[in-house]
């Protein structure tokens, strides 16, 4: 069983320190820019770091072991197979680069593209694949060496609705029974609320949240999560508060009472949503805020983008969370 324990700073990138335990899934998200690929390449070994990787009990970083003796999965975001080679051969690569019989790596190799949907591809070279295609093999060229670790960037990041559905079935089969610890960088909710079982937010090249699943989605602490989850979260005062598209309320006038919260802004733009029509609203001075609006509601009120709108909650409506470490 394979735990992992790190503290380790990249200057200027990234500072994170964060333990998962044997078996776990940790969902890392947060915005463009903010350090996850970076966390990724830290405990790859793909760049240098201050600090600690240390993996059942061993430090990587002292001294610095190779990326080949780290005994890494990794699944890049550009997935960097092999052109020349057929995907038989690139999931058979890590194999034959320890030192395993030809044939008894080729044999491994389909045992592993016919566990991700990819069996019927073995003779095919990357540039004859498509995008879902080449996942499979390289999510089978991840998994076939069977690592302590297994990073995955994006893994499902620009396929369709029904190939990213199939593959995250396939990979949250094999999770189910993986002794390792998994790094999921992801910027879908589904994924952190289905595969993961703890999520950790880095924003600004720091951690600004971790939690299970539930208890982010609950209660974000940071604005890209809020709408990743589909929630408004502000700052008010020492506490942040969070509520729901469907709590806030619509008008072209200012609206009156006391027991509310106001924002004034502009319609940025406008999606459907089950049987609602989602609003992003830029606000003065303020957070962009999401409200769900009725179709009759955004044609009698007309709310097209540059539209200057009202926004109200109630603030038994919302949650709060200390904004305080």
């Amino acid at each position: 069983m394979t735990g992992l324990s790190l503290d380790v700073e990249v200057p200027g990138r990234l500072s994170a320190a964060l333990d998962a335990a044997a078996g776990d899934v940790v969902a890392v998200i947060g915005p463009n820019g903010a350090g996850k690929s970076t966390l990724l390449s830290a405990v790859a070994g793909l760049l240098p770091v201050a600090g600690r990787v240390e993996v059942a009990g061993r430090d990587w970083n002292a001294p610095p072991l190779p990326v080949r003796d780290r005994g890494v999965g990794l699944v890049p975001q550009d997935r960097s197979l092999f052109p020349h080679l057929t995907a038989l051969e690139n999931v058979a690569f890590g194999l034959r680069a320890r030192g395993e019989r030809p044939a008894t790596a080729r044999v491994r190799a389909q045992e592993w593209l016919d566990r991700v949907g990819g069996g019927d591809l073995g003779r095919r070279r990357p540039h004859a694949l498509s995008g879902g295609q080449a996942q499979r093999v390289a999510l089978a060229r991840a998994l076939v060496t069977d690592p302590a670790v297994l990073l995955l960037d994006e893994p499902f990041a620009g396929l369709d609705v029904g190939v990213a559905t199939s593959l995250r079935i396939a990979l949250a089969e094999h999770l189910a029974s993986y002794s390792g610890v998994t790094l999921l960088v992801t910027h879908d909710a589904l994924d952190a609320l289905t595969l993961a079982d703890r999520v950790v937010v880095i924003d600004e090249g720091r951690i600004a949240q971790t939690g299970t699943p539930h208890e982010i989605a609950a209660r974000p602490r940071t604005e890209h999560v809020a709408r990743l989850v589909g929630l408004n979260v502000v700052p008010d005062g020492d506490v942040r508060r969070s509520f729901p598209p469907s709590a806030v309320t619509v008008s072209l006038a200012r609206p009156e009472g006391s027991a509310r919260l106001t924002w004034r802004g502009r319609v940025a733009g406008t999606t459907p949503h089950g049987d609602a029509l989602r609003l992003l609203v830029a606000t003065e001075d303020g957070p962009e805020l999401l409200a769900d609006v009725t179709p009759a509601a955004a044609v009698d009120l007309g709310l097209t983008a540059g539209r200057e709108v009202w926004l109200t909650v109630k603030a038994t409506a919302t949650t709060t969370d200390s904004m305080r470490p």
